[in-house]
């Protein structure tokens, strides 16, 4: 990256806490809200889910939904089974799908440099099959939303554990 000549002597400049970088980190600051947002791409609506499918406790899960609540990242409604009180789902706002492409940028990293060549899961647009990428780009570009993505689990990968159990690792 290159700085606008004005900006280009760093000691005469800060954003300080206005960096947009910072106070997303700020909101997705830890593990847990993290994959809160994950679940809630993958579907998960329900609180008991997130705290099964994230492995975490329900105090946690608590926590980073109401975080993610306040910043309106996702909406609690109301819902009710037959013979059950009153629950909450929990779903993702315009604001939490503008999340899809900071998800998949992670993803991506994590494919690359993470994974040994043989990340878990794909991911595919909808329909065509081919593969979704998060790329830098120049305006305008047509930016996909989360209905769009199919997640297909990836044929060559195989759990960690496996590998240990069997004494390979391709």
């Amino acid at each position: 990256m290159n700085f606008e000549e004005r900006l280009r002597d760093r000691d005469t400049w800060s954003i300080g806490d206005g960096c947009s970088a910072e106070r997303v980190l700020g909101l997705l600051s830890t593990k847990t809200v993290f994959l809160v947002v994950r679940e809630c791409f993958y579907g998960t609506t329900r609180f008991e889910d997130f705290a099964t499918r994230i492995g975490t406790t329900a105090p946690a899960v608590s926590r980073a939904l109401k975080q993610l609540e306040s910043a309106g990242v996702v909406v609690r409604t109301p819902y009710r089974e037959p013979g059950s009180r009153s629950r909450y789902e929990y779903r993702l706002t315009e604001a939490g799908e503008d999340l899809l492409p900071v998800f998949m940028s992670l993803m991506q990293w994590g494919d690359k440099h993470l994974q040994d060549g043989r990340p878990p899961l794909t991911f595919t647009e909808a329909g065509t099959g081919r593969a979704l990428g998060v790329h830098v780009t120049a305006e305008p570009v047509r930016d996909a939303e989360s209905a769009d993505v199919e997640i297909r689990l990836n044929p060559a990968w195989r759990r960690p554990e496996d590998d240990a159990a069997t004494g390979t690792r391709d």
